[in-house]
């Protein structure tokens, strides 16, 4: 293993122990192997399973995470080699999601993605799955199906996957409306922990539960957020991303992840302190391909950069000009509490979403139905600065967002 690919490793490794810890459990060993391939029985040597078996009874682990996802047959030698639980990176990813799940509609995604995980794990699984009583990697409907044939979990898949059917088409719905609102919509994605929600709070003022352990955001928050002069957007708060997000967890959450599709702008959010913020950018990337959201413009933003150095900060923006370096939580530059850098990031929204304002002037006929809905189009999305009623007719001097102008001609 060469040093970089060490590095990556021992990244991944850490990764995983805040999965742990975020799951509830309390890291006590570490193990890491080097080999060209994992071992198509128990994924680590024989001789390794030995050690790790000897370690676990040493330290009275309960449960062994690894750092991979196993097949159902590693998943079981593992199990009878170490006497232990074993569960692996996608199981401990869908336990924390099981965990923070407050809606109806996040529980079903969230269900439907267990279900997913589950269904080819049932065939020789045996008393492996029988000793499963409780604690990580069996919460949400492990811990009530763990013993259900295939039939009767196909079926409550079918069940979950027509309940998520219509949440996508009420969301479908719900954006048909806001299109036709013509409010644009930003999308903030981002690794987990990026500070997504931090600065979605900033933005919208609101109060959205933030915080520095992972996968706090599931359900999708839309706000709006209202500049000085009256212009507005909505931004929506999206679930983290992290790197090899099982795919299973992918398609369940595609109802939400089609908002940031649908956007008119994605606001990459990337923790600018991060040892590996390349891989963690490479993996949100990666996610934002598999739900066909590539062809949405994409600003780049680096949070947290409190935490770095002018020097740093100066060499991130030479090799990213396009991008932003911000902090939504406050400190840096002279130690202020307050957050800086969103000024400029609204500026550059209102750039990019062509909501920067131009001043126009209107003349309508106020007793016509479409000339009247205009006027309220009008008052309502833009400034008005004059308004003269003259011989029977209206006229209006307004700043109005560059990209309705097109539209309020039309009307």
């Amino acid at each position: 293993m060469g040093r970089a690919r060490r590095f990556d490793a021992e990244r991944s490794l850490d990764e995983l122990a805040g999965l742990a810890d975020a799951a509830g459990a309390e890291v006590v060993l570490r193990v890491l192997q080097e080999r060209p391939r994992p071992d198509p029985s128990t994924f680590l040597g024989a001789g390794k399973v030995a050690t790790l078996a000897a370690s676990a009874a040493e330290t009275g682990v309960d449960v062994i995470i690894f750092d991979h996802e196993l097949t159902p047959a590693q998943l079981r030698h593992l199990e009878e080699e170490t006497g232990s639980k074993i569960v692996d990176r996608t199981q401990l990813i869908l336990d924390i999601f099981a965990r923070r799940a407050r809606t109806r509609e996040g529980k079903l995604q969230v269900e439907l993605a267990q279900l997913e995980y589950l269904l080819p794990r049932l065939v020789g699984a045996g008393a492996a799955l029988s000793r499963l009583g409780g604690g990580i990697g069996t919460r949400g409907p492990g811990e009530t199906k763990l013993e259900t044939d295939r039939r009767r979990i196909r079926a409550r898949i079918h069940a979950v996957s027509k309940d998520i059917e219509q949440v996508r088409q009420r969301r479908a719905q719900s954006r048909e409306r806001r299109r036709k609102s013509s409010v644009p919509i930003v999308a903030l994605v981002g690794y987990t922990n990026a500070g997504k929600t931090t600065l979605f709070n900033v933005l919208t003022r609101a109060s959205a539960e933030a915080s520095d352990a992972l996968f706090v955001t599931l359900d999708p928050l839309l706000r709006q957020v209202r500049l000085p002069d009256s212009r507005t957007l909505l931004v929506s708060d999206t679930v983290g991303f992290i790197d090899r997000l099982p795919h299973a967890l992918v398609a369940a959450f595609r109802a939400t992840l089609e908002e940031v599709a649908a956007a008119d702008l994605i606001l990459h959010v990337t923790d600018a302190a991060a040892p590996d913020r390349d891989r963690r950018m490479a993996a949100v990337r990666q996610v934002l391909e598999e739900v066909d959201a590539v062809d949405v413009p994409l600003l780049d933003v680096y949070n947290k950069c409190d935490l770095l150095t002018e020097e740093e900060r100066r060499r991130l923006l030479e090799s990213d000009p396009a991008a932003l370096c911000l902090s939504a939580r406050g400190g840096g530059i002279g130690q202020s509490p307050a957050p800086w850098g969103i000024a400029e990031l609204l500026e550059t929204l209102a750039h990019r979403l062509a909501i920067d304002l131009q001043r126009v002037t209107f003349t309508f006929n106020p007793r016509e139905a479409a000339d009247q809905a205009a006027i309220a189009h009008l008052y309502r999305h833009g400034k008005v600065l004059v308004h003269e009623t003259r011989d029977g007719q209206v006229s209006i001097v307004a700043d109005v967002p560059r990209r309705l102008i097109g539209q309020l001609k039309k009307m």
